[in-house]
């Protein structure tokens, strides 16, 4: 089920009531859960929602989040990165899993 949320906490919130408990992090090759010492490569998981989020004062402070699942680690989580001249360097790979599909 997608939502529209109005910032960046409100669907945080909204996806953790869904389930999507694990924090994510972005890496070059792969999107690493710190807490479970994952090592999720593209292969291995499913963007499920992408959500966007302008600046309100700054287009710096534009965020884009990520609510992933993958059965291979039997895992839901989130990931929140900038985009934009923020966004972290990615392998063509990662770009691809992660690129933005307006529906």
């Amino acid at each position: 089920m997608s939502h529209n949320y109005d910032t960046l906490s409100q669907a945080i919130e909204g996806l953790k009531s869904e389930g999507y408990t694990e924090d994510l992090n972005l890496k070059a090759d792969c999107i690493e859960c710190r807490a479970l010492d994952y090592k999720i490569l593209a292969e291995d998981f499913v963007v499920d929602h992408i959500y966007r989020f302008e600046g309100m004062s700054s287009p710096d402070d534009s965020s884009i989040l990520y609510a992933i699942s993958s059965d291979k680690f039997n895992l839901k989580g989130l990931l929140v990165d900038g985009y934009g001249t923020y966004s972290d360097p990615l392998n063509a790979e990662m770009i691809q899993k992660l690129r933005y599909r307006p529906k």
